[in-house]
């Protein structure tokens, strides 16, 4: 349902620049070189995922979905979960997963504590439409307020992810249309020739947290609600996506030896399973962020020196792009494109 609207990165560049409008020379190049090769990755805007992940659960058999109905309580009891919901009533289950973001409240009521920080910056999103073809390139700049990235979309369109400082980030998103583009343009380039607003902006608080633990009494926390990564390198969705098909191993697992899937065993099964590979994703983004997102004279000779290094050692090139396309440690089978 989505391939109509997704668009393979054929090639990525990163650059390291002193300034906005400072020269880029590329140092790291990763280039999809065999026609026959699949791309790594493939860019597709929210709304065509969320509609296709809406109709397939809608068209299921196996799933009720229950729109606009607040749940009011959490009762984690021994036995079961109660929803208290302003709609439907008491809703029970055996097992809770909460996907329901960063200040999730299922998290909350079950008192899962999160350690992290906020990075003091924020992240710009927009969608452009540009006068030439990508060719299926993404870019990504490391500016010294942090990196600025442009994704290849369907057509001679991206979308931009562009991180600023809080102040300067509130600063840009109060100018009009006409100032704010030319802000943009100063950080976009020429190379796609004339760039046009074609998509609403909005400003996200970027920061770095885990949840304590990603489990607890009957309840398996996924995506923000058990981690929130820095966006430097887009790994955070994809993590989302491992623990799904996790979880969804653990809980297939025990329906077929007749366990309970709440149960202490399927849960903790689960949380070792994600717990490594969420934190050395978040430290990973985090230590990337803190190395990119500043102008130090020492810093930055150094840091290009290593991307370099990694440009020209193809084992090591191979290894990002694996990581990055979420194919590497322990993949579940649903990552695979294997049942379950």
């Amino acid at each position: 349902d989505i391939a109509p609207h997704a668009e393979p990165m054929q090639e990525i560049v990163v650059t390291d620049a002193k300034a906005a409008g400072a020269a880029r020379p590329v140092l790291l190049h990763f280039h999809e070189e065999a026609p026959a090769h699949r791309p790594s990755a493939y860019m597709v805007e929210n709304r065509h995922l969320v509609a296709a992940l809406h109709n397939a659960a809608r068209k299921s058999p196996h799933i009720t979905l229950m729109w606009r109905n607040a749940t009011t309580n959490f009762d984690y009891g021994p036995g079961m979960v109660t929803l208290e919901t302003e709609q439907q009533g008491d809703i029970r289950c055996s097992l809770l997963v909460a996907a329901d973001g960063r200040n999730s409240r299922a998290r909350d009521a079950a008192n899962i504590e999160t350690i992290g920080w906020s990075y003091r910056q924020m992240g710009i999103v927009t969608t452009v439409t540009h006068e030439l073809p990508h060719n299926g390139r993404a870019e990504e700049h490391f500016l010294p307020a942090g990196p600025f990235a442009i994704l290849p979309l369907p057509g001679n369109r991206a979308s931009l992810v562009w991180t600023e400082s809080d102040a300067e980030a509130q600063r840009i998103m109060g100018l009009d249309n006409a100032a704010f583009l030319s802000e943009l343009c100063a950080r976009f380039g020429t190379h796609l020739g004339e760039v046009r607003l074609s998509g609403a902006r909005q400003a996200y608080p970027l920061s770095m947290y885990l949840a304590k633990s990603f489990v607890g009494h009957r309840l398996a926390l996924i995506g923000d609600a058990a981690h929130v990564v820095h966006p430097i390198a887009g790994l955070g969705f994809n993590l989302g996506l491992r623990d799904v098909a996790a979880l969804a191993e653990c809980v297939a697992k025990a329906t077929s030896l007749g366990f309970d899937i709440g149960g202490v065993s399927v849960l903790q099964e689960y949380e070792r399973w994600r717990r490594f590979d969420t934190v050395a994703t978040a430290l990973a983004t985090d230590g990337l962020n803190r190395l990119f997102a500043n102008d130090d004279a020492i810093l930055r000779p150094l840091r290009d020196a290593g991307l370099r290094a990694v440009d020209v050692l193809r084992p090591l090139k191979d290894l990002f792009v694996r990581e990055a396309a979420g194919q590497t440690g322990r993949l579940p089978k649903l990552m695979q494109g294997e049942a379950v």
